[in-house]
């Protein structure tokens, strides 16, 4: 499916690995010019060169979505080299560590809400007048399953997804008129280099191989995806270039769930 997207403007953050760097190259794939940015150079710098194979024009901006000016860095940087900015994919975030409610201390969860939800107010607030100017936008926010059923282990990274989701339907009520739709992908245990090395920590934890911690965890933790594996990271890029897209131009304000079926409720 052509997605027309050959010559729009996206900014994903978080994008040097995971989830963040295959929506990257979806985009790219799909004609985009993209501006992506994190904070370690050395993996900002390896996804570029993989990027800059799809023949895009790859900008990468080194930055901490958690600073105001590292934040106005990657939007200034983007519209002055792009000449305006069409999407924006708030991919970047953090999980935390896991615990219980008396355990997690309130600097965690303060730490964890500047990047989850703050940092993707605050660049969303600097993108929206290049949207407005030109009548056009999409902005897509990568949730998590944990913002519609949360887990007592992951209390305050399931209350920044919940917040998440509900900032998003909000927001593609104020600007929809204008053409600026907004809405969420929502992935869960896809297998990027973060869950990879959770379960490897698992396996060594529980004296198995990676394969069975994996699947002790699909049994145990995951119930409801039968298809008894993790998701992809190819099966979530997809999802967000097609949102960005004219052939997306009546969605709005949805949740997308890239799942295998996780959530159990309808």
């Amino acid at each position: 499916m052509n997605l027309k997207l050959k010559g729009k403007h996206a900014i994903v953050t978080g994008a040097s690995k995971g989830i963040g760097k295959g929506i990257a190259q979806s985009l790219a794939e799909e004609g985009c010019n993209v501006s992506i940015c994190a904070r370690t150079q050395s993996e900002l710098q390896s996804a570029t060169d993989e990027l800059r194979q799809t023949g895009a024009d790859i900008l990468a901006i080194q930055a901490d979505l958690t600073r105001d000016d590292d934040i106005e860095k990657v939007v200034t940087k983007t519209a002055d080299a792009f000449g305006s900015i069409d999407i924006l994919v708030n991919n970047a975030g953090t999980i935390g560590q896991s615990g219980t409610f008396e355990g997690t201390p309130l600097d965690e969860w303060r730490s964890l809400f500047e990047l989850n939800v703050f940092a993707v107010v605050s660049i969303t607030r600097k993108v929206i007048p290049y949207m407005k100017k030109q009548g056009w936008g999409r902005i897509i926010n990568i949730s998590s399953e944990n913002g519609t059923q949360p887990y007592p282990d992951m209390i305050h990274y399931s209350a920044s997804k919940g917040a998440l989701d509900n900032f998003s339907k909000a927001l593609s009520k104020q600007y929809a008129e204008q053409n600026i739709l907004v809405n969420t992908v929502s992935p869960a245990f896809i297998m990027t280099p973060l869950v990879s090395n959770m379960m490897e920590k698992a396996a060594d934890e529980q004296g198995v191989s990676k394969e069975e911690a994996i699947e002790s965890f699909l049994e145990n933790n995951r119930p409801h995806i039968e298809q008894k594996r993790p998701g992809t990271i190819d099966e979530v890029g997809p999802v967000v270039a097609f949102l960005a897209s004219d052939k997306a131009s009546f969605i709005n304000g949805s949740n997308f769930r890239v799942d295998g079926g996780s959530v159990a409720s309808v």
